[in-house]
């Protein structure tokens, strides 16, 4: 009995020390890169007749850290353009606003590997405006909004949730993602004890990347 004891012992350290440097042999390390692509971004409101997106690019870094053999986890920190072509129709006035958005954006995504190639991707991303600017063409100017819209009339942060999907070539990843903010651009004003918030709305993006490692 003894014997049989010592035996199966033998065997569980033998092939725990057999197994153990294959699983570190199968850690993956680590990969830092690049990331860039072209976003088509739109507002999301109800105070506009309709809002067209515009084109726009995002280009930074990004670091691919695997959990697990399927699923990694990838923070990012690039620049984004955001907006959209917005045309607002009233009694008063009439007219089309480009809003031009420029944020530094910071994502943290779950990367799911589904196949080889195929990957899954969703989490949250915050990010910081660096500069906004509209430019108006209407029929009157009641109200402008170059004139009465700065910087200083936006939310300076945006958070909200990615999903996308990202195929994996020879280390390199592409895909399309969108993005949806959970919070409005505008800052909420006071007029004659009405608040309001212009421009009342929420950015949408759909993004199309490349993201290349560099180790």
């Amino acid at each position: 009995m003894k014997k049989r004891i010592k035996k199966t012992m033998f065997l569980l350290l033998f092939t725990a020390t057999m197994v153990i440097p294959c699983q570190a042999q199968e850690i993956v390390p680590t990969k830092f890169g690049v990331i860039g692509g072209i976003n088509f971004s739109n507002l999301y409101t109800k105070d506009a007749s309709t809002a067209d997106m515009i084109f726009g690019f995002n280009l930074g870094v990004f670091a691919k850290m695997p959990t697990t053999g399927i699923l990694s986890i990838q923070p990012e920190l690039f620049l984004t353009k955001k907006g959209a072509s917005v045309t607002y129709n009233s009694l008063l006035v009439d007219g089309t606003a480009n809003f031009n958005l420029t944020y530094l954006e910071l994502p943290v995504l779950s990367l799911l590997k589904v196949s080889d190639h195929i990957n899954l991707q969703f989490g949250p991303y915050v990010s910081y405006l660096i500069a906004g600017k509209v430019t108006n063409m209407a029929n009157i100017h009641l109200f402008n909004f170059e004139q009465n819209i700065d910087a200083s009339n936006y939310n300076r942060i945006d958070a909200g949730l990615i999903l996308g999907m990202g195929v994996e070539v020879h280390s390199m990843n592409m895909g399309v993602r969108y993005s949806y903010g959970l919070t409005k651009i505008g800052k909420e004003r006071t007029l004659l004890d009405n608040s309001y918030i212009i421009p009342n709305a929420s950015n949408g993006v759909v993004n199309f990347y490349l993201s290349v490692p560099v180790n």
